[in-house]
């Protein structure tokens, strides 16, 4: 749930004009990236906290009754899995507010999406090496 209607500049800006009982979660969230991929870079996107490397890693945003994450993931069978109980519309994950927020599983999306970015990123420059 979003207090302030302006739009961030920053992480920071974002988690401060959040509900303050959220704001502990969206620092651990923001924690447990940074930890999973240390080289990821922080910025604002659609309004949220995001994470790119390569591309967008992660979206997260608190709404009045669950923490969003995006984009869409997908992965092996078991990660699938893992994230079906949080499945929302269009295959955005939802953490509701009044659960425990699965950050371990958090830590391993972030992870999962690096690595795809990165394994496109290099496939791209491999296409265009073997282009000239």
């Amino acid at each position: 749930m979003k207090a302030n209607r302006s739009v961030p500049r920053n992480i920071d800006e974002y988690i401060a004009a959040s509900p303050p009982a959220v704001q502990p979660i969206l620092q651990k969230i923001r924690a447990t990236i940074h930890r999973a991929v240390p080289d990821a870079q922080e910025t604002i996107s659609y309004r949220m906290p995001t994470f790119t490397l390569h591309g967008v890693v992660l979206h997260f945003a608190a709404f009045k009754q669950h923490i969003g994450l995006f984009p869409p993931m997908d992965g092996d069978s078991a990660l699938n899995a893992a994230i079906a109980p949080y499945a929302g519309e269009k295959g955005n994950l939802r953490f509701p507010l009044d659960g425990r927020i699965p950050y371990t599983l958090i830590g391993k999306l972030a992870k999962v999406r690096a690595a795809q970015n990165r394994d496109r990123a290099t496939s791209r420059k491999a296409t265009a090496r073997r282009g000239r």
